[in-house]
Formats: C-alpha cells, sequence, structure tokens
C-alpha cells in the first residue's frame, strides 16, 4: 500500500526543542542580571517570535533576530540600554551553539530507518527552517545515507506535500507522514490525502502546538512501533 514514508527531522530524527529550551533559559538569566528585575522574558519573546513567524519563517536564525529584538526591547523597558552590546554579543553566541548541535538520533531511529529501508521504502525528509543548518544536522546525524530526499521548506502545507509526493514520483495516498507535531506535520499530509503517524516528543514549542485531530487516517505511535503501526495501516 505504500510507497514511500516521510519524516519529520527535528524532534522526529534527533532532539532540538529541548536545545532551544536550553538556550532559552539562559537567555532568561541573562536579561534578569543585566536588568535587575524579573522582566517576563519567555512572554515576551513569544510575542515577537509570533510576530515576527511570517517575515522570519522557522529556525535558528529567526529564533536569534527573535531574540535580539526581543532583549532590546527589555533593556529599554527597564533603563538598561548600556548592557545592550553585551547582551546582544551573548545571544548571538546561544544562537551560533544551536548551530552546533550534534543532531544525535533518537531512540529506535537508526534501527527504524534501516528496517523500512530492507523492506524497500522509499525514505524522505521533509521539514521547515534553514536549508544549510537542517542539511548539516542531517549529515551529522548519520543518517542522510537512508533518505533518497532532502526537502526543507519554509512552512508546511498540504500544496507542498503534494509537490513533494511529485517529486518522489508517488501519490500522496501512497505515502505515511511521519512527526512530532499534530498542525505542522500530520495535518499537511492528511489534507493531501496521505496518512501520518503522530510521534509525541517530550518538549514541543508553543507555536507548534495544536488541537487534537481524529482521522482515519491517523494513528498516534512510538517510534519503536513505527514498522507495526505501518504494516497495521497497511
Amino acid at each position: 500500500m505504500f510507497r514511500a514514508i516521510i519524516f519529520d527531522a527535528d524532534d522526529t530524527l534527533w532532539d532540538s526543542q529541548q536545545a532551544f529550551q536550553r538556550v532559552g533559559r539562559e537567555y532568561a538569566e541573562l536579561l534578569i542580571e543585566a536588568t535587575q528585575m524579573q522582566p517576563a522574558v519567555e512572554e515576551a519573546l513569544l510575542r515577537t517570535e509570533r510576530r515576527n513567524m511570517a517575515l522570519y519563517g522557522y529556525g535558528v536564525k529567526a529564533f536569534t533576530l527573535s531574540m535580539i529584538e526581543t532583549a532590546i526591547q527589555i533593556l529599554k523597558g527597564y533603563g538598561a540600554e548600556h548592557h545592550a552590546a553585551a547582551v546582544v554579543s551573548r545571544v548571538i553566541e546561544l544562537g551560533r551553539s544551536l548551530l552546533e548541535l550534534p543532531a544525535t538520533p533518537l531512540p529506535h531511529v537508526q534501527e527504524t530507518l534501516e528496517r523500512l529501508s530492507q523492506q524497500g521504502y522509499t525514505l524522505a525528509v521533509w521539514t521547515k527552517g534553514e536549508l544549510l543548518d537542517q542539511q548539516a544536522k542531517l549529515r551529522r546525524s548519520g543518517l542522510e545515507h537512508f533518505f533518497s530526499a532532502c526537502h526543507v521548506v519554509s512552512d508546511k502545507t498540504a500544496a507542498g506535500y503534494v509537490r513533494l509526493c511529485h517529486t518522489l514520483d508517488v501519490l500522496p495516498e501512497e505515502t505515511m507522514m511521519v512527526g512530532n507535531s499534530l498542525p505542522s506535520d500530520c495535518q499537511p499530509a492528511l489534507e493531501a490525502g496521505a496518512w501520518a503517524l503522530h510521534i509525541p516528543h517530550t518538549a514541543t514549542w508553543e507555536l507548534e502546538k495544536g488541537k487534537e485531530i481524529e482521522h482515519p487516517k491517523l494513528k498516534q505511535t512510538k517510534m519503536k512501533n513505527l514498522i507495526n503501526n505501518i504494516n497495521y495501516f497497511s
């Protein structure tokens, strides 16, 4: 029934959001120290990210620019502009650290991809973010050789999923989408006519959270049970 299995990357193949959360905590501590106050850093940053998303898209660079913008606003608001240069310099360092993540595969990913490859499926990556960053993480992960294609997009839509299927020479209904986000990974694939497996991650970005979806072509599972679920749908 299925000819291609398509994977999200961040927090599906390797951990990402926990690293962003770690940087977010360091960022908040940096601004608390600079202002000697308790500004609502997380809420302010989230508002900036939401406002900038249409312009910056997703990824480390977008996150770093939003951190810089938010930091300047907070420093001005608390009369701590004299710390701006040092704070911005540190924020850039924090952003750069996210570009150097090891992209170590999450548990059961390696053996799952090996088994799917042995069974003859076409495997592809469909992910949001910065092109160079996502390509570099895929190389560092050691998983690149499993995939016939890696498509990095600014946003995931049903139309984009159909274009991906056309590139892979398969119909959407012949594919299974695997990802950790219901609104970002599963919903576009389902709208395109594909099937989807939702693999929740322990950490989810606030802007990736969405309502629960009920759909006959959707099932929630774990990576270690992915192949059993593919067989179940087949």
